[in-house]
């Protein structure tokens, strides 16, 4: 059962039907064609969770299936996504100087990311709909984990890539057999390029940094409190590129708040790099705005987003939360990514973010639990290392 009641926008707040947004080949608003907020039938959903069985089951991403909007469990696409790690190292917390320290370890995942948990959604909402292909745009981990899903529905996938992209992810790409597109320009030149062939290409289904991908990506955050017999961190931190993963997080809280599975909501800190900052800006400017960032240049190439689909999402996140936006070097990053590595956890650049970003703020984390987002595994990009 379905229990999605409509889509707001991020933006305007126009309301859309759930069949509206379902027929539409780029799932966005029809007014201003902003990003999408999922809303849902709380009420039937605390009526269906039968709460002790539900609270004492092993978390796994298709778990929590209730808050993700699919017809026909019997059909869904998955690799085993989610269940990943919350490790816990005490040198972490001396040198950040908090209460407790966690670290939710997104490598794991079946590709090596959090992005499995989209597209194991985008690609179960592809064989919903009777596509044949799917289509998106990447800057590499997000296309490996389309592709790899795709491939094992027995989908074509069609991956658009912009030209900052290291060869590794590419490698992992071709590895599934996808077809990939080279885009001179960024993440956002790439991105129009998909939606442009999906407007041409009505058999085709698009993925990526859209509602499907971010009610995929939540079941992170209810892990997390999972983990922790649920009860709630006082920080999350993660880093922000499209805002998909960070928006995610904030209604996996919002969601299990609303239903009574937990009882409190924490601070969300969003962290970006110098180069590509668009919602830190809004955010330190208290503007209502993003403004885009073109082309940047960043070592943390996974989130050199800079017209961010979800920023809406990402900015109310930090703001209706208590937390804050922060920036971090290049420098910061590579530190935090071989500090991890010396500690046992192996991030590439870009899941080193959140906790660069935790050592920038750390005097405002005193006595506090702290869970920071560790996206993709190192082996998907070695920058930096001989």
């Amino acid at each position: 059962m379905v229990y999605v009641t409509g889509f707001r926008c991020f933006k305007c707040g126009t309301h859309h039907l759930p069949q509206e947004i379902e027929n539409k080949p780029i799932p966005r608003c029809s007014v201003c064609n902003s990003g999408l907020d999922a809303e849902y039938d709380y009420g039937s959903i605390r009526k269906s969770l039968l709460r002790d069985p539900f609270m004492r089951e092993s978390p796994t991403h298709w778990k929590y299936w209730a808050f993700l909007p699919v017809r026909d469990l019997s059909h869904i696409i998955t690799m085993g996504e989610g269940g990943t790690p919350l490790l816990e190292s005490n040198s972490l917390t001396r040198d950040i100087g908090c209460g407790r320290m966690l670290v939710k370890y997104e490598a794991m995942n079946p590709t090596g990311s959090f992005k499995d948990r989209g597209s194991s959604l985008e690609i179960t909402k592809a064989m919903e709909y009777g596509k044949k292909r799917v289509v998106l745009a990447s800057t590499g981990n997000m296309g490996a984990s389309v592709a790899a899903y795709a491939a094992f529905a027995g989908l074509d996938c069609i991956v658009f890539v912009p030209n900052i992209v290291g060869s590794a992810k590419i490698k992992q790409i071709k590895a599934y057999g996808a077809d990939i597109r080279f885009v001179n320009g960024d993440y956002s030149h790439a991105m129009k390029e998909a939606e442009n062939y999906v407007i041409s290409h009505l058999d085709s289904f698009l993925t990526g940094d859209y509602p499907w991908r971010g009610e995929g990506t939540k079941t992170v955050g209810m892990e997390i409190a999972d983990q922790l017999y649920w009860t709630v961190p006082d920080v999350v931190i993660a880093p922000v590129g499209n805002g998909t993963l960070i928006w995610g997080i904030f209604e996996a809280f919002r969601d299990m708040y609303a239903v009574g599975v937990i009882e409190r909501k924490p601070a969300i800190f969003g962290v970006q790099v110098d180069a590509c900052r668009p919602v830190v800006d809004a955010w330190e400017k208290g503007a209502s705005e993003i403004i885009a960032v073109e082309d940047p240049q960043t070592v943390a190439t996974a989130i050199a987003c800079g017209d961010p689909i979800d920023g809406l999402g990402a900015l109310r996140a930090v703001r209706e939360t208590g937390g804050q936006g922060v920036s971090v070097s290049d420098g910061e990053v590579i530190q935090a990514r071989d500090f991890l590595a010396e500690n046992g956890i192996f991030v590439e650049p870009s899941g080193a973010v959140a906790y660069a970003g935790a050592r920038r703020v750390k005097d405002g984390l005193d006595d506090k639990t702290v869970v920071c987002m560790a996206t993709g595994h190192g082996l998907k990009d070695m920058y930096g290392i001989e």
